[in-house]
């Protein structure tokens, strides 16, 4: 064997070696069963997430994810058309960061005219926290909560109110008072006392846990047709205003929102936050050690006007609050410089990573509002798989058969071509982190056709020059060499086709044309070098009268 071959051959099994390393994780990964996915990921995260990195990613026709087409929602938003149009630029910014942050594999996301944007989220198991996470307008504030006597007294106020309407209602005179007439001061002046035997609309909806007013799930709706009567809204300072707290499980059971009074100026606004990390807490708190916590890291201007917030309300609870929803409200037990705080009271990790990442990728300019959403199920992609695999492996061994039948020996080696043509394209998709899709499929299953038909291309040129009466050597030099300019120009004009669709196209098309280009550049490989290198083994070693072709 000369050097020349030697090196060629060298090649061909270092190339093998690299394509089989790249694609140890897929056949790791896929070789697994979802149960003993989710228990590797239990058991030993580290190694599934380096499994789940290198392997290669299926689209979301394949392992099943969301499809959602969102629209900003500006009603009551006066918007110009630039304005619009930097608007749902910035959102599909925003979006982007978050779903990157989420860890989504190989996700779609893309501007639809100048009001949509669709977003694809392969593998997506959680419809709902993935909606809630690209909806989420991540707007954060820091609020003062009212409470103490002050409290008590405006809750005993609404009782009151509410039972002179219903006197009204009922023909007794009542004279409702606007707030606009009112100091805050008379507002919260300590109202008459409701004797026992006296209802109490209001306040017998709430109940006392802790230092905490809470409201059960099923009061709830109650509570907020009672908040939004014309009589209670006259009464309501405009400078404060009530706010939920996230759905929390008491030990017995029960389901419950606590609820609280916030001074309606925000301290401060999420413009001040620098970074969210979603951790563990420590220390002996109940409510943060060993419980998920999103740690706040404020700009420098932030550091500043936090120490002046937290120095000024010693003794009193600071809301932050997160699109209108209280996520945490602490007591300020003294002046905190350094412009570190801590959202608490989270029941689960993933939702405090969701929450660390809305606040890193920024607030939306406005709501979204989804138009379209489609969820497409596991089921349904390993049917896709299974479909593909099966007219994969039917179209494979169909060629097999007619390429050893028509050509025997030689049309072995062209089957050894095809099959690594095959792992070639399925290991540059694992390497590059390029998501294989239904219609990659069909372009790997295009390019097995198009490896094969160069292989007869070759076999045709060998024929015709054996039948001139050439010796084997030379007829297999000359069928090469005069073949490859076909070969390279039917392959040229399929790439600049699969180039321009790549570009052009979205979606399925995109997926269609960069297999489709991987598996042209494998197949000239694996028909001309691969096979040539063969040839020249096995015609090196005696000289052949004939050849079996």
């Amino acid at each position: 064997m000369d050097r020349k071959i030697q090196i060629r051959l060298a090649v061909i099994i270092l190339t093998v070696i690299i394509a089989v390393w790249y694609l140890v994780p897929s056949v790791k990964m896929f070789s697994m069963s979802p149960e003993e996915q989710e228990a590797l990921k239990d058991e030993d995260p580290v190694t599934f997430t380096k499994i789940l990195e290198h392997s290669l990613k299926l689209g979301l026709d394949l392992q099943g994810g969301m499809h959602l087409v969102l629209e900003l929602d500006t009603e009551g938003m006066e918007f110009t058309e630039e304005e619009a149009t930097d608007a749902i630029s910035r959102a599909l910014e925003i979006i982007r960061n978050r779903v990157d942050q989420f860890g989504v594999s190989e996700p779609l996301l893309q501007l639809v005219g100048d009001e949509r944007i669709i977003v694809e989220l392969p593998g997506v198991k959680d419809a709902e926290r993935a909606k809630a996470l690209v909806r989420s307008t991540a707007f954060l504030e820091f609020k003062i909560v009212e409470q103490g006597p002050r409290l008590g007294q405006f809750i005993t106020r609404i009782d009151s109110v509410m039972t002179a309407a219903s006197e009204e209602e009922t023909g007794e005179e009542f004279v409702p008072v606007d707030s606009a007439d009112l100091e805050e001061d008379d507002f919260f002046a300590p109202a008459e006392e409701i004797s026992d035997n006296e209802e109490r609309p209001f306040s017998g909806l709430l109940r006392s846990y802790g230092s905490n007013i809470i409201v059960l799930k099923e009061d709830m709706v109650l509570i907020n047709r009672l908040l939004d009567r014309e009589e209670i809204q006259r009464i309501i300072p405009r400078s404060y205003k009530f706010h939920w707290g996230d759905e929390v499980s008491s030990p017995d059971g029960l389901e419950y929102r606590e609820l609280f009074l916030l001074r309606d100026k925000a301290e401060m606004t999420g413009e001040v936050i620098a970074d969210a990390q979603a951790t563990i807490g420590g220390g002996y708190d109940p409510n943060v050690a060993n419980m998920p916590i999103v740690r706040l890291e404020m700009t420098r201007s932030g550091a500043r006007l936090f120490e002046k917030v937290t120095g000024a309300h010693i003794e009193e609870r600071l809301a932050i609050v997160l699109d209108g929803v209280v996520k945490t409200a602490p007591v300020i037990r003294n002046k905190i410089p350094g412009g570190s705080a801590v959202i608490e009271g989270i029941p689960a990790i993933d939702e405090a990573r969701d929450i660390a990442i809305v606040l890193r990728a920024g607030a939306l300019p406005a709501p979204l509002k989804i138009i379209e959403e489609r969820t497409v199920g596991p089921s349904l992609g390993r049917d896709s798989i299974e479909k593909g695999k099966k007219a994969g492996v039917i179209g494979l061994v169909i060629i097999i058969i007619f390429m050893i039948f028509y050509y025997r020996f030689a049309g072995l080696l062209a089957t050894v071509a095809v099959t690594l043509n095959i792992v070639f394209v399925l290991a540059v998709l694992a390497g590059l982190r390029a998501t294989l899709t239904v219609p990659g499929i069909a372009g790997l299953i295009l390019t097995i056709g198009m490896a094969v038909d160069a292989n007869v291309l070759i076999y045709e040129r060998i024929r015709e020059e054996l039948e001139t009466g050439k010796t084997v050597r030379a007829s297999i030099d000359t069928g090469y060499q005069r073949a490859f300019k076909t070969i390279l120009d039917a392959n040229v004009t399929t790439i600049i086709t699969a180039v321009v669709l790549l570009q052009f196209g979205t979606g399925p098309v995109k997926g269609f044309a960069v297999t489709l280009t991987i598996g042209i550049i494998a197949s000239m490989f694996t028909a001309v070098y691969v096979t040539r290198t063969i040839f020249h083994i096995y015609t090196g070693r005696k000289r052949l009268a004939r050849l079996s072709i």
